[in-house]
Formats: structure tokens, C-alpha cells, sequence
């Protein structure tokens, strides 16, 4: 190594995103002569209300070489479809924004116009009979995907459910197994060098001082190194997505094992139902200048499906993000970078990108400043593109039953989501991107599942004729049809291959 590489890493802040940073950088930078210590104070909660996750977290666990089954045992582990939404367009409805595709293309043709140009045509049958995931998650279905292309078995992923606590200490395990040092304390002070700025070292309470190359804030909402010490400044999206407050409280399990998130739009916010293995994560994220805390925690205690096992515990938070995720040898990840309501499942989503964009640009001693830029640049588009697929959710609502959904549909949105909608609104298009995490289903997905509906599709479309088209729809349907009652129940699969000691699935 040079002289001026990286020798000693500190993160400051455990939880989710400390520990999954320390066991990404455990497992990379393995056999290299870097010291990674984590200073946590047992004293300071984690916030631990982001149970949920999407696909992408299973390429972060393959790369840390982790045994599926042993970490779903571990964590008290579900599987994840997809997730349900209720009552976000109207009261009544429901939709599940799957992870997997819609049907297939025909002839070049995305099927999203085939579909429409049956559905303007008189067939009522529902886009999400064409969704494997969606047909099995209503059922209680579960099996992992084939990895033969050609069957329809193939078409879909699947995420967690899981308890972020316990996920935490997994992890926290394995850096430890792989060299990482946990300093039990708290941050007293934030040491910089005057010549530069740079973080110099932290000093606990203990009157310690730990310094280091790289700091990695993972210190939650405080941001006590990139904003406290640094004061790298934030961006509040409060204009578009006004929720501030969070109840989140443990439940029995009382329904069956399913193989999906639930969102449940209510009269401030939204409702989150969350099924581990043994308990329901429950919770409501809400604004306060629509419902009181106590009105608030009142709502989710009386909607829960078994006892309570604690008091409802309250977050508080600003939506938005750090102007800069990497300043100077700082880099924030997790509640320190920002924060986007957890609608999505993307909190643990946002900690995965960071660390493995880290990674590829791991810096020298002197950060570089064009590293720094990039990493900014990527973060910034995550964090931007997630934002615009969070308030479509509240914008594209019919609902007129409350001051809160009122002011969601009429408010002013981001030129960027508004470009994308009006795109939609005239025929279809779904706009690509070469960066951002939502694909062409999740935006189709929540588009008619809260009735943004094209008014034309895809002319191209018109070259089958109606009855071969009719035949090929219906030759799809029954192929899901068929492979959703292939399935064993959600329930017996985790039975079977991954159950937690003592925990009936």
C-alpha cells in the first residue's frame, strides 16, 4: 500500500446501517492491513422500524457469503413478494406493486400496451392476473424463482421481512469474526484539522481519542459528524411529503403467514403491517399538522390484529436529504445521509447503495475530490428517483375524505415526476433511466393501481389481431394460473427450509 492509503476506518453509530457498513467493508477489504473500528453506545437507541426490504438486499447477503436459511432463522426471517397497498387511490381499494414483471412482451411491444389495448377493447380481466407474484402473494403463496428463462416461474424476485434488531447483531457477528473492532462509548467531541477540515478524531466520553483515515457516520437522525461536525447542511422535501412523526409498536400474530408488506393509507398517513416470524412490525407514519400524537397512536393500537407487546414508540423526522453525503473523509450513510418514509422498503435499500458505492470508489487518505463528487452524484439520483416514485403514491389519489389527502392530490409535484406522469397519461411510456432503483413494474404498478390511466398505447400493438391477441393473454393467464398453485403455502416453505427454533410459521 501507498503511503497515503487508508489505514484506519471509523464508523461511529451501529444499528442497521453502522454494522451492514462495517461487514461491507469487512468482506472487501479483507487481507489488506485497514483497521475498522465501530463506536456504538448501547445507551442510544436504534430507530429498528425498517423490517422490510426489496430484492436487491439478497445481492449484498450473496456477497457476504451468508447462508440464506441461517440468516432467516437468525433474524426471525419472512419472504417478501411485494408489497400491498390499501386504500391509497379510494377507500376499498388494493393493488400490490410486485417484484417481478407483467406478462411478456409480444411482438416488441412492451405487455403493459397489449394490456390496454384489451382493456379499451371490453376485457375487465385485472393487469395483476398477469403478475406470478402478485397471484401468488394474494394466495399465500411461496417459492423461490426458477432459474430456467424460459418458464414463467423465472419472472419475479423476492425480498425480507425481518427484524432489523436481530439483523444488526447478525452482522455485527460477522465483521467482528472478520476483524472489527466495536468501541462500547459515546462521541463527546468531533476533532478537525485546521489546515483542511478533515476529521482528525473523535473523543468519547470516556476521554478517549480514536482517530482515523475515514469516518463513516452511520450516527442516525443526529448526523453528529456530517452535519454537527461538518455542517454539510440538508435538503427538506417537507413540501412533498409533509409526514414528520412515526408510532411504530409489535404485535401478536394472529392472520396467516403472507408473503408481503402492507400499506394501508389512513386520514394523516399510512399504516404499515410487517409479518416476521414471531410477531407483526406495525406502525403509522403520519404528519402532525393533521393528527395529534395521541390521536395517532390511539389509530394504530385499535387497528392491530393481536396484543400489543409494548408501548407505541415515536420517531420524529424531516424528509429530505444531506446536500453533501460525502464531505471531506466523511461519508454518511443510513438516517445520517437523509430520510425517505419507509413506503417503499427502501431505508435498507439506500445503506446497501452507499456501501457498495463506497466500495468502487474507495478513496486514499486525501478523498480525493472527484471521488467525492461522483459518490454525490449517485447518492443524489437514489435519493431523487426514490422521492418521485414516494410522492406519486400520495398524489395520484382520488380520495377527498380528508385535508390531508386533499392537499396530497392538489399539490405542486416536482417537474421531474409531473414529466414522467404526463408521458404515461398520454400513452403509456413508462421513462427509463440508466440509474435509479424503480424499474418499468413498480411504476406500472402503482400508475393503474391508483388509476393514472394512459388514454392510448402503443399503435404497434394493433399488428396481432384481436383474436390472437385474446389467445395469447389468456394462454399467459392460465400459465400463472398454474404455476401459483404449483406453490406450497408461504407458510410451509419457511416451515420446511428456514424456520426460527421455537416459531411456527
Amino acid at each position: 500500500m501507498t503511503q497515503q492509503a487508508v489505514r484506519t476506518i471509523v464508523i461511529v453509530g451501529g444499528g442497521t446501517a453502522g454494522w451492514m457498513t462495517a461487514a461491507g467493508l469487512a468482506a472487501k477489504l479483507n487481507g489488506l492491513p485497514i483497521t475498522i473500528r465501530l463506536v456504538e453506545s448501547a445507551e442510544i437507541g436504534t430507530v429498528g422500524v425498517g423490517e422490510a426490504t426489496v430484492p436487491h438486499i439478497r445481492h449484498f447477503n450473496t456477497a457476504l457469503g451468508l447462508d440464506e436459511a441461517d440468516f432467516m432463522r437468525k433474524t426471525q426471517a419472512t419472504y417478501k413478494l411485494g408489497i400491498e397497498f390499501r386504500d391509497w387511490a379510494r377507500v376499498g381499494d388494493s393493488y400490490i406493486h410486485p417484484f417481478g414483471a407483467y406478462g411478456a412482451a409480444i411482438g416488441g411491444v412492451g405487455f403493459h400496451h397489449h394490456w390496454l389495448r384489451a382493456a379499451q377493447g371490453g376485457d375487465p380481466t385485472p393487469i395483476e392476473a398477469y403478475s406470478l407474484p402478485i397471484m401468488a402473494a394474494r394466495q399465500g403463496k411461496f417459492a423461490p424463482p426458477s432459474s430456467d428463462l424460459r418458464s414463467v416461474a423465472s419472472t419475479y424476485n423476492y425480498a425480507y421481512q425481518f427484524d432489523a434488531g436481530l439483523y444488526a447483531a447478525y452482522l455485527r457477528t460477522y465483521a467482528e469474526a472478520r476483524g472489527v473492532v466495536r468501541t462500547e462509548g459515546k462521541v463527546a467531541d468531533v476533532v478537525l484539522r485546521g489546515e483542511d477540515g478533515f476529521i482528525e478524531a473523535i473523543v468519547m466520553d470516556s476521554g478517549e481519542r480514536i482517530e482515523g483515515d475515514l469516518f463513516i457516520d452511520c450516527s442516525g437522525f443526529r448526523g453528529l459528524l456530517i452535519e454537527q461536525a461538518l455542517k454539510t447542511g440538508y435538503d427538506d422535501w417537507s413540501q412533498w411529503l409533509p409526514c414528520n412523526r412515526a408510532a411504530a409498536v409489535p404485535c401478536d400474530t394472529v392472520e396467516p403467514s403472507i408473503p408481503y408488506t402492507r400499506a394501508t393509507a389512513d386520514t394523516a398517513g399510512w399504516r404499515w403491517r410487517i409479518p416476521l416470524q414471531h410477531r407483526v412490525g406495525n406502525g403509522y407514519v403520519y404528519c402532525s399538522d393533521y393528527i395529534s400524537d395521541d390521536a395517532a397512536a390511539a389509530k394504530l393500537l385499535a387497528g392491530l390484529e393481536g396484543q400489543a407487546q409494548a408501548e407505541p414508540r415515536f420517531l420524529r423526522f424531516v424528509t429530505g436529504r444531506r446536500k453533501k453525503h460525502w464531505s471531506r473523509n466523511c461519508v454518511a450513510i443510513g438516517l445520517a445521509s437523509g430520510f425517505l418514509e419507509p413506503l417503499e422498503s427502501t431505508s435498507i435499500h439506500l445503506i446497501q447503495v452507499a456501501v457498495t458505492t463506497l466500495l468502487e470508489l474507495f478513496p486514499d487518505r486525501s478523498c480525493d475530490q472527484a471521488d467525492q463528487n461522483e459518490y454525490n452524484r449517485v447518492m443524489e439520483l437514489e435519493f431523487e428517483r426514490i422521492r418521485d416514485f414516494l410522492v406519486l403514491h400520495y398524489h395520484a389519489t382520488n380520495r377527498t375524505d380528508a385535508p390531508f389527502w386533499n392537499d396530497r392530490r392538489t399539490m405542486k409535484i416536482p417537474d421531474s415526476l409531473a414529466y414522467k406522469m404526463d408521458l404515461f397519461r398520454d400513452r403509456g411510456v413508462v421513462v427509463k433511466y440508466k440509474d435509479g432503483f424503480f424499474l418499468e413494474p413498480s411504476w406500472l404498478a402503482v400508475y393503474l393501481g391508483q388509476n393514472v390511466v394512459p388514454s392510448g398505447y402503443d399503435p404497434v400493438s394493433d399488428k396481432i389481431p384481436d383474436g390472437a391477441l385474446a389467445q395469447r393473454l389468456a394462454a399467459m393467464r392460465e400459465s400463472i394460473a398454474g404455476a401459483t398453485a404449483a406453490m406450497p403455502t408461504h407458510a410451509d416453505w419457511i416451515a420446511r427450509f428456514c424456520a426460527a427454533s421455537g416459531v411456527a410459521a
